[in-house]
């Protein structure tokens, strides 16, 4: 069976260093941290005191009072970074058979903050429930997937992906098969989150999972640094607008990039921890490849998982080189957590459109916050230290790992007719 090819039609994005695709992209060619000290709620009595906040966000600005009641704030940034996608690839709905246009949208956590305002105004009352209409629809990780569609009129198929840091990879790997199969002819996929506050903040501190850096906290975030210490929270969304080939064409649709390949595996390991070896990652990676039937000398570019834990990072360049051989050292290696922390479930998304601007531009966005060398990380690997690198991109990977040992790496290939 032949597949159909899908590419790339419309980007949209809001995240910690960009509240739309130009700011994003011009803060991650030039190494700009998102990292600053919490203001969305008092941290002064938790461990860690700072995260990589989305700037300068007022919902009051893209929705009525209405409709702000019913949404979370992570389906409130996935509706953000939509609009801009659907702005960006110019689709005429009306010309659109809406019934082959999907929705499938990742998120790791969902509405936490809503889940906590609910139950403290409960704990903190006379023991009378008094729980909002919108708790459970407001909380529920599908709803973004929901809303999106109803917002569009898309009637194709329509489900959110829950695998932790994986969630918008998985979304994008289930578009991306949809449409090759003829399911679909176009999907807005991606994902979102919204997790910094007290329960989001204290669970993963707890943990030891982030870092506690505050003296430092704006280069907290240190992937394959031996002096980092936890990875940083990030939030916000990221949109793709996946179309098929001759959808696209037909419609004189400017085209970013060809999706062209994703790979899924479990570690089968531990609730938190990648594979000390590596294995789901090498899994991933491999069918990846395998499915978009390419040779790993053709990849250029790896946005790596690169969270900044102390256990994480060593793993996946233990992977990379199991998977490219020799050729890891001619690829171009880079976090871009590094700048905007780990936005958990949406993560995936917001680093496929670093590859894709990355591709677009020829030039390889940084990993910064860099100090000192890991003796366990391959000093040889190019892992685009402090400065973005130019080159031609023809295929880059990006890998997302999730808690539950999910794995997801997804293939763009630039655009050839």
């Amino acid at each position: 069976m032949e597949f159909r090819r899908v590419v790339v039609t419309g980007l949209g994005t809001i995240n910690p260093i960009g509240n739309n695709i130009a700011e994003y992209w011009e803060n991650l060619k030039n190494g700009v941290s998102g990292s600053d000290m919490i203001t969305h709620f008092d941290a002064s009595k938790f461990k860690t005191r700072f995260a990589c906040e989305v700037k300068n966000f007022d919902p009051k600005d893209h929705f009525d009072r209405k409709e702000a009641r019913k949404l979370d704030l992570y389906a409130q940034y996935a509706l953000v970074a939509v609009k801009e996608a659907m702005a960006d690839s110019n689709l005429d709905l009306e010309a659109e058979d809406l019934t082959k246009a999907g929705v499938i949208w990742g998120s790791g956590i969902g509405g936490i903050k809503t889940f906590l305002d609910e139950v403290t105004g409960y704990a903190n009352g006379d023991g009378t429930p008094r729980f909002s209409p919108f708790f459970i629809p407001k909380m529920i990780s599908d709803i973004a997937a929901g809303h999106i569609s109803m917002k569009y009129g898309f009637q194709g198929p329509n489900y959110g992906t829950v695998s932790a840091c994986a969630s918008s990879s998985h979304a994008m790997i289930d578009a991306l098969n949809y449409i090759r199969l003829g399911k679909a002819d176009l999907f807005i996929t991606g994902g979102s989150e919204a997790a910094i506050n007290e329960a989001g903040l204290g669970g993963f501190s707890s943990m030891q999972a982030i870092s506690s850096n505050n003296d430092e906290c704006k280069t907290a975030s240190r992937p394959f640094c031996k002096t980092r210490d936890g990875f940083v929270m990030g939030e916000g969304g990221g949109c793709l607008i996946l179309e098929e080939y001759e959808h696209a064409k037909a419609r004189g649709a400017k085209i970013y990039a060809e999706l062209v390949g994703g790979g899924m595996s479990g570690d089968a390991y531990h609730i938190t921890a990648t594979h000390p070896e590596g294995r789901g990652a090498i899994n991933a990676m491999k069918m990846a490849l395998s499915d978009a039937n390419i040779s790993p000398e053709e990849i250029d570019y790896v946005n790596v998982h690169g969270t900044s834990t102390p256990v994480g990072d060593i793993p996946e360049t233990r992977a990379l080189k199991t998977v490219f051989g020799e050729h890891v050292y001619e690829m171009n290696i880079s976090s871009t957590k590094s700048m905007t922390g780990h936005l958990l479930g949406a993560a995936g998304s917001v680093e496929a459109i670093a590859c894709i601007l990355a591709m677009n531009n020829e030039l390889v966005p940084p990993t910064i916050n860099h100090r000192e060398k890991d003796p366990e990380i391959d000093e040889k690997l190019n892992l685009t230290l402090h400065k973005a690198q130019k080159r031609e991109i023809r295929a880059a990977l990006s890998n997302t790992f999730g808690f539950g040992g999910h794995n997801a790496s997804v293939i763009f290939k630039s655009f050839t007719k």
